[in-house]
């Protein structure tokens, strides 16, 4: 019996084609998310279709795609006739979005206590190096990119799935905030010691205080983010 090339079953269908789809896909979701959370791309602005493809260097179609991945994450507003826009929320929306997120940082650090393994409390730790590197380097972007991964991994410690999925879809929508919440170079400092406290709190295994550190860390964004706006809208209306 002869050996059976996969291509000579008229059926196959390459797989290639499709994963380099993807990867494009992926790629240029991620750089649109990453230009909206470092304020390249400000709240309200509405996008330029043109210029956004000449800058990414690809077609209309894959960047309409990425628009609607964000459109459901709630980072852009897409209107039929007005196009696509980045998302404002009113300091309403903030305060209550960062309220909600407060306790879900809150009870993912108790679970997290009872939960995490030592390799992933170690794993936290380095992430917490790296950053403290970054501000040491006043690298904000890099600074913001292990924050992140640091709250994404105890979220994931706390090793529940209903918490897990309404944490990730709040967090969509708070990204670029919590990047403007480092802005003041003394809030960004205190947010450093908090996060120095919430590393010997998870050591410690103690959920209750790191619970009650990081409501308090939310809730100081919170009012950081307010505070900006509030500061803008007094500057625009001088």
């Amino acid at each position: 019996m002869r050996n059976t090339d996969i291509t000579d079953d008229a059926s196959f269908t390459p797989t290639l084609p499709r994963v380099e789809r993807l990867r494009l896909h992926d790629t240029v979701v991620e750089h649109l998310r990453n230009f909206i959370v470092e304020g390249r791309l400000a709240p309200g602005v509405k996008l330029n279709e043109r210029e956004l493809c000449e800058m990414l260097g690809i077609s209309r179609t894959p960047l309409r795609e990425a628009l609607k991945v964000l459109a459901a994450e709630g980072l852009i507003d897409i209107s039929p006739n007005r196009g696509a826009s980045v998302s404002r929320m009113s300091a309403a929306e903030i305060r209550e979005m960062f309220e909600l997120m407060s306790g879900l940082e809150a009870f993912s650090g108790e679970l997290a206590c009872e939960r995490i393994t030592p390799a992933e409390l170690a794993q936290i730790k380095a992430l917490h190096y790296e950053m403290l590197a970054c501000h040491a380097q006043n690298d904000l972007p890099g600074y913001y990119s292990r924050n992140m991964q640091i709250h994404d991994r105890i979220n994931e410690a706390a090793r529940n799935s209903a918490l897990r999925q309404t944490w990730l879809s709040i967090n969509r929508r708070l990204q670029a905030l919590r990047f403007r919440s480092n802005f003041s170079a003394s809030k960004w400092d205190h947010a450093v010691h908090d996060h120095e406290e919430m590393i010997k709190a998870l050591e410690a295994r103690d959920g209750k205080r790191l619970a009650t550190i990081l409501r308090q860390h939310l809730l100081d964004k919170r009012d950081a983010v307010l505070l900006q706006d509030a500061q803008q809208q007094a500057v625009s209306g001088a």
